[in-house]
C-alpha cells in the first residue's frame, strides 16, 4: 500500500514542536539551525588566514569589523528601541579619545585602556545623550547628528586633547594577529550577546518601548531608565571600535569624529537588513571593499554609493539578510502525511 507523503517546511516542524525552546529529533534538523550561525562564525574566524592581517586587503577587512561593530551600534538602537541615532561618530570619538588618553596621559597598558575606555567611554555617551531621551523621531536624530560636530569643533577651537594634531604615540598591539583576532572575538561577542539579550525579560522591556512606550509608560515602568539602559549598551560596541582602531594605528584626531562614522552605519544596516544586527555585519562586508574598489573614481564614488542605496531601498527594502532568511526558511521536505 502506497504512502501519502506531503512537504512541509523544515524549519515548521521544529517550531511546532514547543513556542519557546526548540525541540530537535535528529542532526539534520539541529545543522539546519546551525548552519547560518556557523557559517558567520566559521567565515570571520577563517579570514586572517585567508587574507594575511598585515597585507591591505587585511587591513581593509579589519575596518568592515570596525564598520560592523558600529552598525550594530546603530541597530539595536533604532530597530528596537525606536531612537534613531545619527550620532555614531560621536560615540566612537569618544571611545577613541577616553583610551588615548588613558594610555599617553595616564599610563594604563593596553590590556586596560580597552576595557575601561569601552564601559567609561560608554557612560560618557550615555550622560550626554540623557537630555536628548525625551525626543523621538527626526528631533532626536537631529540633535544625536550634532553631537560628534560639536565635540570636534570644540577640540578644534580650544586646541585641547591635541587640537587639530591629535594624540600620538598610543602603544599598539604588537601583532597584526592579536589585532585581527581580538577584533572578531570582540565583534561576535557583541554581536550573539545583544541578541540574547533581546530575547531575555529585559530586552524585551527594551523592545516594547520601542514599539509602544505610552503602553509601557502606563504599565508603570520607567520609560526613561529602560531608554538609558539601552544607549549605554549600544555605545559599547561603538566605543569598543574607536578605541581598538585608535590602539590599531597609535593615535587618534578630530577624524574619530568624522560624519562617514555617522552614515555608514546607516547605510550598513540597510544594505544588509535592519533589525536583525548581523544584517549591520553583512552590510559592512559589502560597503568597505566596494569603498576601496571605488577609491580611485574619487567623488564620483558618492554617486555609487547613491546608487547602491536607492537600488536596495526599492528593489530589496527589507535587506540582504531578511530576505535570505525568508528564502532559507522557505527550505521543504517529504514528510508522511
Amino acid at each position: 500500500m502506497p504512502v501519502d507523503r506531503r512537504k512541509e517546511r523544515l524549519d515548521r516542524g521544529i517550531r511546532v514542536r514547543t513556542e519557546s525552546v526548540y525541540a530537535l529529533s535528529s542532526l539534520r534538523e539541529l545543522a539546519y539551525l546551525a548552519a547560518p550561525r556557523a557559517l558567520l562564525i566559521v567565515g570571520f574566524l577563517l579570514l586572517p588566514v585567508v587574507v594575511s592581517p598585515e597585507s591591505y586587503w587585511g587591513r581593509v577587512s579589519l575596518s568592515v569589523l570596525i564598520l560592523a561593530l558600529l552598525a550594530i551600534s546603530f541597530d539595536f538602537l533604532a530597530s528596537y528601541v525606536g531612537l534613531v541615532c545619527l550620532g555614531g561618530g560621536f560615540l566612537y570619538g569618544i571611545g577613541a579619545y577616553a583610551t588615548a588618553v588613558l594610555n599617553v596621559h595616564v599610563g594604563l597598558p593596553v590590556a586596560l585602556c580597552i576595557p575601561m575606555a569601552t564601559v567609561g567611554g560608554a557612560v560618557v555617551c550615555t550622560v550626554l545623550i540623557l537630555p536628548c531621551l525625551p525626543l523621538r523621531g527626526i528631533y532626536f536624530a537631529i540633535v544625536t547628528l550634532m553631537y560628534p560636530l560639536l565635540v570636534a569643533r570644540t577640540i578644534e577651537a580650544t586646541d585641547i586633547l591635541g587640537g587639530t594634531e591629535g594624540l600620538r604615540g598610543v602603544d599598539g598591539f604588537g601583532s597584526a594577529w592579536v589585532e585581527a583576532y581580538g577584533l572578531i572575538g570582540a565583534m561576535l561577542l557583541f554581536l550573539f550577546g545583544m541578541r540574547r539579550y533581546l530575547s531575555e525579560n529585559a530586552g524585551l522591556v527594551i523592545r516594547a518601548v520601542g514599539d509602544d512606550d505610552q503602553a509601557v509608560r502606563a504599565a508603570g515602568i520607567n520609560v526613561n531608565a529602560i531608554r538609558t539602559r539601552a544607549v549605554f549598551i549600544a555605545a559599547m560596541p561603538a566605543c569598543f571600535a574607536g578605541a581598538w582602531y585608535t590602539h590599531m594605528y597609535s593615535g587618534t584626531g578630530i577624524s574619530a569624529f568624522a560624519m562617514d562614522l555617522s552614515i555608514m552605519p546607516i547605510a550598513a544596516s540597510v544594505i544588509g537588513g535592519p533589525g536583525t544586527l548581523a544584517g549591520g555585519v553583512l552590510g559592512s562586508v559589502i560597503l568597505v571593499p566596494a569603498s576601496e574598489l571605488l577609491r580611485d573614481f574619487g567623488s564620483l564614488r558618492i554617486v555609487a554609493y547613491s546608487l547602491l542605496l536607492t537600488a536596495f531601498v526599492v528593489l530589496r527594502s527589507e535587506g540582504l539578510l531578511n530576505w535570505a532568511a525568508r528564502r532559507y526558511h522557505q527550505f521543504e521536505r517529504w514528510v508522511q502525511a
